[in-house]
């Protein structure tokens, strides 16, 4: 049996929740800063109904439409809506499992049955954000129900869970899963994603190296206009500046370019699948991404983006043996091109491996991502090309590798690419 208390104070938290369904973040607050933040407010300006004020005060606390609850009773308001949760959830299946079960609960009208559910699954999910089943009940009530409004206010309630706990996978499934019960029958879905990409930009500036927020942005790549791709592609590009550590963005960046690439071979419009748009889009991401390795020494994920754009070139843009009927213009503009590629590479490779005599570790870093990146290159590039990056040596990148990462010989020797004779 509940704790009378925990069950009081369950009552209350679910009373704040119904009066003001514009709440839009929680936390949870030490008793401690109850004083504090109770300083400057004469009443509470969130409106919470029957609540006691004496409690709200102390226990709860609410301006606008942000909630705080305090540490002190997470643990009996946890098993309170546990409890609560289950008996709904268990009533809720006998009602719906057959004619027969349902009169067992006849006391209850299939409305109250779900509103119920609704109510504490809820607030337990506010205290524990990946509980499963509480999460797999909503789905159940929302796919019987089909209502879109529903389906709109669980992406808000999602979103207020996340302000807690920025990186719940259960929660941003569940709204992947709201998505894909829209998509079908939703006029405003762009201005949905334009929301969501807007949303995990806000969490990953509080939450860094958030790979479940960034994971659901590349899954909504797949919802979003030709437009929207371009205009993400272009937005993300300052938040990727200021955040050259964090491998996601970039990952996130990748995502767009190569939806939009596939969008091209799709298009009618283009001929013989070279679109001079994106081939200029495709140079510009080469010189940003060139300019942030010489400015921001040794960070890996820049590296890694660069062996991205250099697979997207090859793949799309050097010629091969397919590309013989292309017109003698075409095939003259893509071979000069590709030589000032490669030349360009060479000239970054030679930048980047001169390691000053200092005690910055990052100059080693940088000379080790340059040399391995060369390595890759020489494994990608096949025919003609493979000519032209012979000009790296291949006993000075192995030399290389083996003063600035000694720990990794072993490694070194037995790639193929730095066993070739020269």
């Amino acid at each position: 049996m509940d704790d009378p208390d925990s069950l009081e104070l369950l009552d209350q938290l679910e009373c704040i929740l119904e009066s003001d369904p514009l709440i839009d973040e929680v936390g949870f607050i030490h008793p401690s800063q109850f004083a504090a933040l109770n300083e400057d407010i004469v009443t509470p300006s969130t409106s919470v109904g029957s609540v006691r004020k004496s409690t709200f005060g102390t226990l709860f606390w609410g301006r606008d439409h942000k909630l705080g609850i305090s540490t002190m009773v997470l643990f009996p308001l946890y098993v309170a809506a546990k409890n609560a949760f289950v008996e709904a959830y268990t009533n809720y299946k006998v009602h719906h499992r057959d004619d027969k079960n349902a009169s067992t609960c006849s006391s209850y009208s299939p409305s109250s049955l779900e509103s119920e559910l609704m109510k504490h699954s809820r607030a337990l999910l506010l205290l524990s954000s990946d509980f499963g089943t509480a999460w797999n009940s909503r789905k159940l009530v929302l796919s019987k129900k089909q209502s879109f409004s529903m389906f709109m206010n669980e992406l808000i309630f999602s979103s207020v869970i996340l302000s807690h706990s920025p990186k719940s996978e259960q929660a941003w499934s569940q709204r992947r899963w709201v998505i894909k019960m829209i998509a079908g029958n939703c006029s405003n879905l762009q201005e949905i994603m334009e929301r969501e990409s807007e949303l995990v930009k806000k969490l990953a500036e509080r939450s860094k190296m958030n790979y479940r927020a960034w994971n659901h942005r590349c899954w909504l790549v797949s919802y979003m206009s030709a437009e929207q791709l371009l205009q993400e592609f272009n937005n993300s590009r300052g938040w990727a500046s200021l955040n050259v550590a964090d491998n996601s963005c970039f990952h996130y960046r990748a995502r767009l370019m190569l939806r939009l690439f596939e969008e091209s071979r799709h298009s009618k419009d283009q001929d013989a699948g070279f679109n001079p748009e994106l081939h200029e889009l495709l140079k510009d991401e080469f010189n940003w991404v060139e300019k942030l390795i010489n400015r921001y020494v040794g960070r890996e994920a820049l590296w890694l983006h660069r062996r991205f754009l250099l697979t997207c070139y090859i793949r799309y843009f050097a010629l091969g043996d397919h590309d013989r009927s292309l017109p003698s213009n075409q095939r003259n503009i893509r071979t000069v091109d590709t030589d000032m590629l490669i030349d360009n590479e060479l000239e970054l490779f030679r930048a980047c491996t001169i390691v000053p005599d200092c005690d910055f570790e990052d100059y080693q870093a940088q000379a080790t991502f340059a040399a391995t990146h060369m390595v890759w290159l020489k494994k990608q590039l096949s025919g003609t090309l493979a000519i032209d990056i012979q000009k790296v040596e291949t006993s000075r990148l192995k030399s290389l590798l083996t003063n600035v990462c000694p720990e990794k010989n072993l490694l070194w020797n037995s790639l193929p690419e730095l066993c070739e004779s020269t």
